[in-house]
């Protein structure tokens, strides 16, 4: 198109109307077919790959098995849990059949658990409250646990009847001698009255068990004492206050071993 022919398309004073020229114009070409843009097509998910466990082998579980079941047994024979069988203890194993075991619950002042290295003796003693039961005064012992008023315990009570309580095992101290805790066992004796003389039961209870005492750790009779001959207190009062019962007691000893 020449430049004359194409401003004469343009000029109102030809008859044209610019606006209808305008309108009349085609689309420019990017508008000739609109259409929004395709989305693009979704990512794939990528899939996490598993990755195979490693297998153990058998020959390795087994020994790993045996040493566990090996340390669990020497936990169980060790027991560091501070509660033990009493029939496989050896503080309270192989005791006479007519001994009852009632021992104290481990505390400070009555039973503390500190193990007895050696026995050197017996020390004979007795409660000092007259017409007590041997179950009265293993209550008294068992209540310093939450009372703390004294230290006081004993392996043995022998009571009015002839009743033998083991209270303390023999393999721990117990708080009744003095400074022969750490070596003797303890056997305290009930009584009817203030002159301490055992009954007749209690009397041949403490025999036996004493003459047991002896056997089990052989012990002789020089190694059996009154709490009178540690600290010079009238204990047992009877045998202090008459020294041939004592010697009588001591020769019925030495005729039983």
């Amino acid at each position: 198109m020449r430049e004359s022919e194409h401003k004469r398309e343009h000029t109102p004073e030809e008859g044209g109307n610019l606006i209808e020229i305008q309108l009349n114009m085609p689309l420019r070409p990017e508008f000739e077919d609109f259409s929004p843009p395709e989305p693009p097509p979704p990512r794939p998910r990528r899939r996490r790959e598993r990755t195979a466990g490693t297998a153990i082998p058998f020959r390795v579980i087994i020994p790993a098995l045996a040493a566990l079941v090996l340390v669990l047994a020497v936990v169980m024979l060790i027991n560091p849990f501070g509660t033990r069988d009493e029939a496989e203890d050896p503080g309270v194993s192989n005791l006479p059949e007519w001994v009852t075991v009632d021992l104290l619950p481990e505390n400070p002042y009555s039973r503390p658990g500190t193990l007895l290295e050696r026995v050197n003796g017996v020390v004979i003693h007795y409660v000092g409250n007259p017409n007590t039961s041997a179950k009265a005064n293993h209550g008294y012992f068992a209540s310093l646990a939450e009372t703390g008023d004294t230290y006081a315990s004993s392996h043995f009570l022998v009571g009015l009847e002839g009743e033998v309580l083991l209270n303390v095992p023999l393999d721990e101290i117990a708080y009744c001698s003095n400074r022969r805790n750490d070596d003797t066992i303890s056997i305290e004796c009930c009584h009817p009255d203030d002159t301490g003389e055992f009954t007749e039961e209690t009397y041949q209870s403490l025999l036996e068990l004493t003459r047991w005492l002896m056997e089990t750790y052989r012990l002789d009779t020089d190694q059996i004492i009154r709490h009178y001959d540690v600290t010079g207190k009238e204990c047992p009062r009877f045998f202090v206050q008459n020294p041939d019962a004592w010697e009588n007691f001591l020769a019925e000893l030495a005729e039983k071993s």
